[in-house]
């Protein structure tokens, strides 16, 4: 969006260069490709930047207050409780569109909050891969508070092992090597010295987890958590301990944490970047504008379930509405000029939660299509997922 940055990468821009620079990437995977990565990263100005800053401030500043804490008791399912909850999130997301307001100026929308790992190890990964194959320009870059690439990755160090020995904790998720994330798995481990375990290996002896390492037993301490319940019900799997049982076990990122920020919290979110949002078990009426809403189960992940063209009569049939909210729909900007035509972009802003919320790094995804993911973008280029560089 600065558009000499833009048309100077652009302009050198090359196919053969980019396909040595995926294969270089997806080396962590023998070269199987489990997204798309973007033909380019976003370059963006101060004042966008420092309007999203504020907007991330705003959001954290609301949840650290009373009203927060107390709204979100009623938001892990009782099903899912997992005891022994920390008093705050590890890991925190907030996924903002870019829009263009009655002004022509860009400005960031809330679109999403997860209290939930994303691509950390990744992230880090795809800046180095990025300055290696194309020209970042001086003077910009995709970490925040002063970090760089080596205090970055001390310090995600430190949220997930804390002071334990590495071996005794691991990343715990469900078929690790079949998930679309392996490639934050494996270079997590390379990072960090933790195994990703599936769920299914893990063994309890009283209130001890165990995993097997080269025929070895080896005790857990702490586990990274990966884990969504809804997959773990889908794929209805065999493990042998329960999240809600009394374990002797820290979590780097508790699981009640996901579902206590989440789409259940964005209602509560007031500001010039929140979007309207209401719960749907609280309406008396429906908007009149129905057709500027969007429908969103409050358990879902990576976009599953959501309703872009709604009606009175598919609000009328939901019968759970408790878990589902209206959100007032967001129109991206076409922002990122590409050799056929302009791509639309969401930025999440990736934060550390150790001792207070600490923004480290962000990601980008981009789309041509009606929504953000695979199945909206096929056979479209420039779009995926990479990173923002800041000024």
């Amino acid at each position: 969006m600065i558009p000499e940055i833009r048309q100077k990468f652009n302009s050198e821009f090359s196919e053969e260069n980019y396909y040595k620079y995926i294969r270089e990437i997806w080396k962590w995977t023998n070269g199987n490709e489990d997204f798309r990565i973007c033909e380019t990263p976003l370059f963006i100005d101060r004042l966008l930047t420092k309007k999203l800053l504020e907007a991330v401030e705003s959001i954290t500043t609301y949840l650290q207050s009373e009203k927060f804490y107390t709204k979100s008791r009623s938001a892990v399912p009782q099903d899912f409780y997992v005891p022994n909850e920390e008093s705050h999130p590890l890991f925190l997301q907030i996924d903002f569109a870019i829009t263009k307001n009655k002004d022509d100026e860009y400005e960031p929308k809330l679109i999403e909050l997860q209290g939930f790992p994303s691509l950390y190890a990744f992230q880090c990964e795809l800046d180095i891969m990025n300055r290696k194959y194309f020209r970042i320009p001086e003077g910009f870059g995709s970490y925040f508070n002063q970090l760089d690439n080596n205090t970055y990755i001390d310090y995600f160090k430190h949220a997930v092992i804390k002071n334990h020995n590495p071996e005794n904790v691991i990343l715990l998720e469900i078929e690790p090597d079949k998930q679309k994330t392996r490639i934050d798995f494996y270079i997590t481990e390379h990072l960090l010295g933790i195994k990703p375990v599936c769920i299914t290996e893990v063994i309890k002896k009283g209130k001890k987890l165990f995993y097997r390492s080269e025929s070895k037993l080896i005790e857990i301490d702490r586990i990274y958590n990966r884990v969504i319940f809804d997959e773990l019900i889908k794929k209805k799997l065999h493990f042998n301990f329960d999240f809600r049982n009394e374990l002797d076990i820290e979590w780097a990122g508790h699981p009640n944490w996901f579902f206590k920020i989440s789409k259940h919290t964005l209602p509560q979110i007031t500001g010039s970047f929140a979007p309207k949002a209401f719960y749907l078990d609280e309406i008396d009426h429906y908007p009149n504008d129905l057709e500027n809403y969007v429908l969103k189960p409050l358990y879902s992940f990576a976009g599953s379930g959501v309703i872009v063209d709604l009606n009175k009569e598919i609000l009328d049939h939901i019968s759970d509405r408790k878990n589902y909210i209206l959100q007032e729909k967001v129109e991206y900007a076409p922002l990122i000029k590409t050799p056929d035509g302009y791509s639309f972009a969401e930025i999440r802003m990736m934060l550390l939660w150790i001792d207070k919320p600490v923004l480290v790094n962000n990601l980008l995804r981009t789309s041509k299509g009606k929504m953000m993911g695979v199945d909206f973008n096929k056979g479209k280029t420039w779009v995926g997922s990479n990173i923002v560089y800041h000024q």
